[in-house]
C-alpha cells in the first residue's frame, strides 16, 4: 500500500496525520504560515512556523515527485510496456532520484550503439552468452555476422552484444541504488590545483592538495572547492574508494566492478564466456555506471552543501532581522567616506528626514573641527539621542568623529552606535528609495538608511531585497529559487512575529505581512495618507481591495496604537475579541484593569473560557498577550565599546581582550567587528570549552562578545581570535588551542591535508559574505 503524502510528512516530523492534513488544507486554501502557527493552532494540533516551513517545503516536493510519477507512468504506458510489477515499482519510488533510475531503461533517448545492435539483430547473442557462459563467444558471434546489417565480423557482432549489456548494466536500477549508496560510505572528494594557477588562485591555497570523505565533507568546503573549480583554479574528481593496495595487480578489479560482477552472478570459473563477461563489467564500469555515479554524487554533494548554505543564510538573516532597536529616538546617521566626504542624515523619532548635510573630516580635506561644528549644530537643532555610522571605509575615522562629538556635547547625552551598512547602497539606488526620498541624493539616502536601521533594523532592511542584506556563505552560487523562497518566509516570519504598526509602516513593511500584497500594502499607505490614521482595526475593511480573506490573515499581525480599542495593540486576533469580552464578564473589570494585570490574570483558568471555535492553545495565547500587550520579542537594546587606541590591524597583539560584535556566523565559525577594518574569525573550535556542532548555537549576528586575540597576519589581513579568553594564545595557533575540525574527521588518503584546512585557515567564502568577509581579508567575489 502506497503511503500517502499526507502520512509521509507526518512519519518526518514525528506528528499526526491529522494534524498534517489540516495544515496543508489550510495553506490550501491561502492561509500563510504566520497564520496558521499563530491562530490555527486547535486545527494543526499547535504546529510551529519552523515546523510548518519544513512541512509547506516537504509538501512541494512530493507533490512535484507525485506529478513526475504520472509523467512517466503514462509514458511507459504509452510504449505498451508497464506492467503490475513494474507499475509498483514505480508506485514505490520514494524520491525523485529513485524514480529516474526506474524510469531510465524507458526514458526516449538519442540513438545509442545498444539501439544500434538491436537493430542489427545482435541481443539473441548478448543474450545467449549472459544466459550460458560455457559458450564461446566468437564461435556464437560467427552466425551474426552479416554485412547488411552493418555487422562485418565475429568482433563487431560481439561489440554490439558488449554495448546492449553495458547499457542494461547501466540501466539497472537497484544496482545503481547500491553502488551509488556504497561510493557515498567509501568515497572521497580529491581536489588539485591546476598547472600555473598557484599564484592566481591563491585564496584556494587550502585546497591545492586536499582529499576528504563525502560524509565529512562540511558544506562550506564543498561550496569552496566548486568555486575553485567553476574559476578553473582547482581540478576535482571524485574516487569511489580507498586505492588498491600496492601488490594488488594493476589489471585488478576494483570493488565496484566486483559488485556488479556478482550482482549479475558473473565470475570467473574457467568458462569460454567468463572472461569476455568480465570485460564487459569493466568497460561498463569505467565508460558509464562510474561517470553516472560521479554527475550523481556531485549533485548530491552540491545540493546537501546548498541546503546547508541557505540554512546558514536564513538563519543569519532571522538573527539580523529580529536584532534589538534603539527605538524611537531623533538619530544621526553618518554614511562614512573620505574623498567624497560623510554623508549626514538627521531623523527624527518617527523615521522622517528633517536635515542632510555633507561633511569633509578625513583626509584629503581635514575639515575636522567644522564637521564636529556642523554635527553639534544638528544634535542641538534636533535633539537628537544616538549618532549611527556605517562600518564601511572610513569607519574607524568616523568613529574617532563621532566620539569627539559625543564627549563634546553637553546639552544631553549622545549615545555613538556602529551599524552594519550592508545593503545601504543597494536601498539607496531603488526604485522605493526614489519614491520615498526623492528630494535627497543617491548618496544621501545611506545615510538615512543607517539611521533609521539602528531605530528598527527590521522596518529598514525589508525595503533590501533579502540577498543584498550579505549575512550568508557562498550566495551567488545557490540557487537563486530555492534561496529566495527560504529568505521570504524568515523575514515574514520575522515582521509577523514582532508585529506592525499599521499608522507608521511602509509599504515594503507591511508587504511582508500575513495576507498582504504589494498592491494592497500600498492601498493601505493611500488610504492612510488620504482618511488619516486608523483608529481601529476594523477601518482596514474599508481599504480598497483588502477582503474578508484578507483581514482574517492581517488584522492579528497590524497593530493600531491608541486607537479606540485597546485590544488593538496586540496580537490577539479580532475574531478573538468574544473570548477576551468572557474573560472580562467573569472577572468583572473593565478593559484597561485586565490588561497588563498578570496577578490576576494567572490565576484564571484557559479551559473555562473556551467554545466549540476557541480551544485551549488560544485561550492560554489570549491571556499570555493580555499580561503584556503588544510585546516585543526582540532582545534589549545595548552597544559594544570599542578599545581606545586600537583602531587599525597593525595596533592589534596577541593576548589582547576586546569586546566586539558578531558580523556574520559560518558553518566554520563566527566573524566579529573589533573596530580594525578586518573583522576577526573565531573558529568553531574556539567559540566554547564545549563541543559546537553549530556556531549559530553560541551567536547571532549583532550580539556583543568579547574575545582574545590569538594571532594576526598584517600580510594576508587575517585576524584569528578566541571566545575561550583563557586560551593560550601560544598553543592556540590561529584556530584557538585546534588546529583541527571541531568533532570532525580529518582528509585522509594520498595527499589529504591533515584536519582539512591549516590552522590559519579561513575558508574560502563567496560573496554573500559580503562587508564581513571582505574586511576579514577575503575576497567578496571569491
Amino acid at each position: 500500500m502506497t503511503t500517502s503524502i499526507d502520512q509521509r510528512i507526518a512519519d518526518e516530523l514525528g506528528v499526526t496525520e491529522r494534524q498534517v492534513s489540516a495544515a496543508i488544507g489550510l495553506l490550501d486554501d491561502g492561509a500563510t504560515v504566520p497564520f496558521v502557527a499563530r491562530y490555527r493552532k486547535e486545527a494543526t494540533g499547535g504546529l510551529d512556523d519552523a515546523q510548518l516551513r519544513t512541512l509547506e517545503e516537504r509538501l512541494r516536493y512530493l507533490r512535484e515527485l507525485e506529478e513526475r510519477r504520472a509523467v512517466i507512468l503514462e509514458s511507459i504506458r504509452s510504449q505498451g510496456k508497464l506492467d503490475e510489477a513494474l507499475e509498483a515499482r514505480i508506485n514505490g519510488a520514494d524520491s525523485k532520484a529513485r524514480l529516474e533510475d526506474i524510469y531510465l531503461p524507458y526514458k526516449p533517448k538519442r540513438r545509442t550503439k545498444a539501439q544500434i545492435a538491436r537493430e542489427s539483430g545482435l541481443e539473441p547473442l548478448a543474450d545467449s552468452l549472459f544466459a550460458d557462459p560455457g559458450l564461446d563467444p566468437r564461435a556464437a558471434a560467427e552466425g551474426y555476422v552479416d554485412a547488411e546489417q552493418g555487422v562485418s565480423d565475429t568482433t563487431a557482432a560481439l561489440e554490439g552484444a558488449r554495448a546492449i549489456l553495458v547499457e542494461r548494466i547501466t540501466e539497472d536500477a537497484d544496482l545503481i541504488q547500491m553502488l551509488r549508496e556504497r561510493m557515498w560510505r567509501r568515497g572521497r572528494l580529491v581536489a588539485r590545483v591546476r598547472e600555473g594557477k598557484e599564484e592566481s588562485g591563491a585564496k584556494f591555497a587550502d585546497y591545492f592538495d586536499y582529499t576528504q570523505p563525502f560524509t565529512d565533507l562540511p558544506s562550506h568546503r564543498v561550496l569552496a572547492m566548486f568555486r575553485g573549480e567553476k574559476e578553473e583554479v582547482l581540478a576535482l574528481t571524485l574516487e569511489p574508494e580507498e586505492p588498491p593496495e600496492a601488490e594488488a595487480a594493476p589489471d585488478a578489479p576494483n570493488g565496484f566492478e566486483r559488485a556488479i560482477a556478482a550482482h549479475f552472478g558473473i565470475a570467473n570459473n574457467g568458462r569460454p564466456a567468463d572472461a569476455w563477461l568480465l570485460d564487459t563489467v569493466r568497460w561498463a564500469w569505467r565508460t558509464r555506471v562510474s561517470v553516472r555515479l560521479d554527475i550523481d554524487l556531485r549533485m548530491r554533494l552540491w545540493q546537501a552543501a546548498e541546503d546547508e548554505g541557505v540554512r546558514v543564510f536564513a538563519g543569519n538573516l532571522r538573527d539580523l532581522l529580529l536584532a534589538a532597536p534603539a527605538g524611537s529616538r531623533p538619530t544621526i546617521g553618518l554614511d562614512p567616506g573620505l574623498r567624497t566626504g560623510v554623508k549626514v542624515a538627521v531623523v527624527d523619532a518617527t523615521g522622517k528626514v528633517v536635515a542632510t548635510d555633507t561633511i569633509y573630516p578625513h583626509a584629503p580635506q581635514r575639515r575636522w573641527e567644522e564637521a564636529l561644528a556642523t554635527l553639534e549644530r544638528l544634535a542641538r537643532d534636533h535633539a537628537v539621542e544616538l549618532v549611527a555610522f556605517g562600518n564601511g571605509t572610513a569607519s574607524r575615522e568616523t568613529d574617532r568623529l563621532a566620539a569627539d562629538l559625543v564627549a563634546r556635547f553637553t546639552e544631553r547625552t549622545l549615545s555613538k552606535v556602529m551599524v552594519n551598512e550592508a545593503g545601504a547602497s543597494v536601498y539607496s539606488a531603488s526604485a522605493y528609495a526614489s519614491q520615498e526620498l526623492p528630494e535627497l541624493d543617491v548618496s544621501l539616502r545611506g545615510a538615512v538608511s543607517i539611521a533609521r536601521r539602528l531605530q528598527d533594523p527590521l522596518a529598514e532592511l525589508v525595503k533590501i531585497d533579502p540577498k543584498s542584506i550579505g549575512v550568508g556563505q557562498y550566495q551567488h552560487d545557490l540557487s537563486e529559487t530555492k534561496l529566495s523562497r527560504s529568505l521570504d518566509g524568515v523575514v515574514e516570519d520575522c515582521v509577523n512575529a514582532v508585529g506592525v504598526d499599521v499608522n507608521t509602516a511602509s509599504a515594503p513593511l507591511l508587504t511582508r505581512v500575513s495576507g498582504i500584497s504589494s498592491g494592497l500594502a500600498q492601498n493601505i499607505v493611500d488610504h492612510r495618507d488620504t482618511h488619516g490614521p486608523f483608529r481601529s482595526r476594523g477601518g482596514l475593511r474599508d481599504v480598497p481591495r483588502l477582503g474578508p480573506k484578507a483581514f482574517e490573515q492581517c488584522a492579528g499581525f497590524l497593530r493600531v496604537r491608541g486607537g479606540e480599542d485597546p485590544l488593538d495593540t496586540s496580537s490577539v486576533h479580532p475574531e478573538s475579541y468574544p473570548v477576551v469580552r468572557r474573560i472580562l464578564e467573569a472577572t468583572d473589570r473593565d478593559i484597561s484593569a485586565l490588561i497588563g494585570n498578570d496577578t490576576l490574570l494567572r490565576t484564571l483558568d484557559p479551559a473555562d473560557f473556551v467554545d466549540d471555535t476557541f480551544g485551549v492553545p488560544t485561550v492560554t495565547d489570549i491571556l499570555n498577550e493580555l499580561e503584556k500587550p503588544g510585546r516585543d520579542p526582540r532582545p534589549e537594546f545595548r552597544t559594544a565599546s570599542f578599545r581606545e587606541g586600537v583602531e587599525k590591524l597593525d595596533d592589534l597583539e596577541p593576548g589582547m581582550i576586546l569586546e566586539g560584535v558578531i558580523s556574520n556566523v559560518a558553518a566554520f565559525g563566527a566573524f566579529v567587528d573589533v573596530g580594525v577594518h578586518q573583522d576577526g574569525l573565531v573558529h568553531v573550535s574556539a567559540m566554547s570549552k564545549r563541543f559546537v556542532n553549530d556556531p549559530r548555537d553560541v551567536v547571532k549576528p549583532g550580539e556583543i562578545v568579547r574575545v582574545k586575540v590569538l594571532d594576526v597576519d598584517t600580510t594576508r589581513k587575517r585576524v584569528s581570535l578566541t571566545m575561550r579568553l583563557d586560551d593560550d594564545v601560544e598553543a592556540g595557533g590561529g584556530r584557538g588551542g585546534s588546529r583541527e575540525d571541531q568533532g570532525g574527521r580529518t582528509g585522509k588518503g594520498r595527499g589529504a591535508k591533515k584536519g582539512g584546512p591549516s590552522g590559519k585557515d579561513r575558508e574560502p567564502t563567496g560573496g554573500a559574505m559580503a562587508d564581513a568577509l571582505r574586511r576579514a581579508g577575503l575576497d567578496r567575489d571569491l
